[in-house]
């Protein structure tokens, strides 16, 4: 055997393994045995469109609302750690204004490999201001954003349930500032 032949197959294993490892992550939130339907909330959408669900570390109070442009308001709802090193921030994309809006292209971001993919929250960041650290969306081996993806407009008063997973910030860090383009900063507390 060649090392050529020898390094292909090794990093086709290596890739393999992480492909698995993602697999089991999406399918352990998957959710419980929990099938009690939400109360309806005035951040429920009332229209045909996307109904947001209810995501485990979910509160009624959001840890942070921001104001974004046309009327879209993102409200946070958990930012969960997990044991794989991971930090799950969810929460609720609304379009607070009286007309439709077209989600703005810039969420996706600016890096090609993430554009590519179509329109998604892959802009966001955390910025863990005790560390000094900036953290990113992480992607898939296709270069696909763990986040919410595929929507372009949202229907006046309707509401879309987002997700955005990044690298777990160190234990000792539980507050972090959550930033999305052309939505104001804010700060959020990191449970788990």
């Amino acid at each position: 055997m060649s090392i050529r032949f020898t390094a292909k197959a090794r990093s086709g294993v290596i890739a393999l393994t992480v492909m698995a490892g993602l697999a089991l992550g999406v399918a352990g939130c998957g959710g419980g045995g929990d099938d009690k339907k939400p109360e309806t909330t005035a951040s429920t959408s009332t229209g045909g469109g996307p109904q947001p669900s209810t995501q485990e570390g979910q509160s009624d109070t959001p840890l942070a609302e921001l104001k974004g442009s046309d009327g879209l308001l993102l409200q946070i709802t958990s930012a969960q750690r997990d044991s794989g090193g991971f930090l799950t921030v969810n929460g609720t994309l609304k379009n607070d204004g009286a007309e439709r809006v077209v989600v703005p292209a810039a969420l996706s971001g600016n890096e090609t490999e993430i554009v590519r993919h179509g329109r998604s929250l892959g802009g966001a960041a955390l910025v863990d201001a005790k560390g000094k650290k900036r953290y990113y969306v992480l992607r898939d081996t296709d270069g696909r954003p763990l986040t919410t993806t595929g929507f372009s407009t949202l229907k006046a008063g309707e509401s879309l349930a987002v997700f955005m997973q990044f690298p777990s910030p160190p234990t000792d860090t539980t507050e972090v500032t959550f930033q999305l383009p052309n939505f104001a900063a804010a700060t959020i507390q990191i449970s788990g």
